[in-house]
């Protein structure tokens, strides 16, 4: 009989010990450590042979993160384990999915192509910045969505004239799901930019006035776009804006951008640790979502329950 061992990298122990608390198991033994020049050692300290081995890891930045995890799976295919299932809840270089210009590299199709040549068996991951990364893969990608952690929070809100609103074009159509779920209203921020993370111009796109906004995203990284696009649906006549992001990068100065901005609030997934806490953010764990996948694919068993929402709310690992 195989056993299903779950195991954290140093980016992502928090999270791993409490994915462990809902599955109901110990977390695995590992050893990681540094040479005097940076060089990253990993040692299973417990035996893995015959096992279905879970590393959890997510890979923001640096990406010494990303090497880790690279080295962690070596070490177990050549610890003999059965399978090797890779838990990042954060993909990293997600959004160098494509190439918008010339001579430029496909940064999530490389980490792809490093992940397998590395020995993963499986990927489970959540809210990919491009749903088509999936397709990057010659291995089973287990997608999950972070709206099943998102609703029932917007539920407890009982907000009156509820309309939801994507921060760009591309997210569409993960806005639209949500607002038919509500049977609720949406609209758009067109934003066109000068460069990466900064912003020529925006407009909104559908009518705010006298409504509680909640703007849905998956990824917020300096916070500029994040905190403009409130402040612009603020002056359409908006009632209140929050924002619900997955994975909370939070670089550079986006703590003081997210406290000075008008925002009620902002959610967010604990896929990435917060740097600090502010008043202004909430953190939403998404423990037992990834505890529930990882059970039913250590069990061979359909993932799609993850996506029934009202399913979700009452089920256990």
């Amino acid at each position: 009989m195989h056993t299903a061992k779950i195991f954290a990298g140093t980016a992502s122990r928090q999270l791993a010990e409490e994915i462990c608390q809902k599955y109901g198991c110990q977390l695995g033994q590992i050893h990681t450590q540094r040479f005097s020049d940076g060089e990253i050692y990993v040692n299973f300290l417990e035996s893995v042979r015959g096992d279905y081995v879970f590393l959890v890891q997510s890979t923001y930045a640096p990406s010494d993160n990303l090497m880790e995890l690279l080295l962690m799976i070596d070490a177990a295919k050549r610890a003999s384990a059965y399978k090797v299932i890779v838990v990042m809840p954060y993909y990293g270089y997600a959004r160098q999915d494509r190439k918008d210009r010339p001579r430029v590299a496909i940064g999530s199709k490389l980490v792809a192509n490093m992940l397998t040549a590395a020995g993963a068996d499986r990927i489970v991951t959540m809210d990919l910045h491009a749903p088509q990364i999936q397709g990057y893969f010659d291995i089973p990608v287990d997608h999950l969505d972070s709206h099943a952690v998102f609703i029932p929070y917007v539920e407890q809100l009982q907000l009156e004239n509820l309309t939801f609103a994507a921060p760009d074009v591309g997210a569409t159509n993960r806005i639209r799901e949500i607002a038919s779920y509500f049977n609720a209203e949406m609209v758009i921020c067109d934003k066109h930019r000068k460069r990466a993370n900064e912003i020529a111009s925006m407009r909104v796109i559908g009518d705010v006035e006298g409504r509680n906004v909640v703007i849905i995203d998956d990824i917020c990284d300096t916070g500029g776009t994040l905190a403009k696009s409130a402040g612009l649906l603020m002056e359409k006549g908006a009632k209140s804006v929050r924002a619900m992001i997955t994975h909370p990068i939070l670089s550079g100065n986006a703590y003081e951008n997210i406290e000075n901005s008008v925002l009620d609030e902002l959610v967010v997934c604990n896929t990435i640790p917060l740097q600090r806490t502010t008043p202004k953010i909430r953190v939403i764990s998404v423990a037992n979502l990834f505890a529930i996948a990882i059970k039913h694919a250590f069990e061979n068993k359909s993932i799609t329950s993850l996506f029934v929402h009202s399913n979700l709310r009452t089920s256990n690992p």
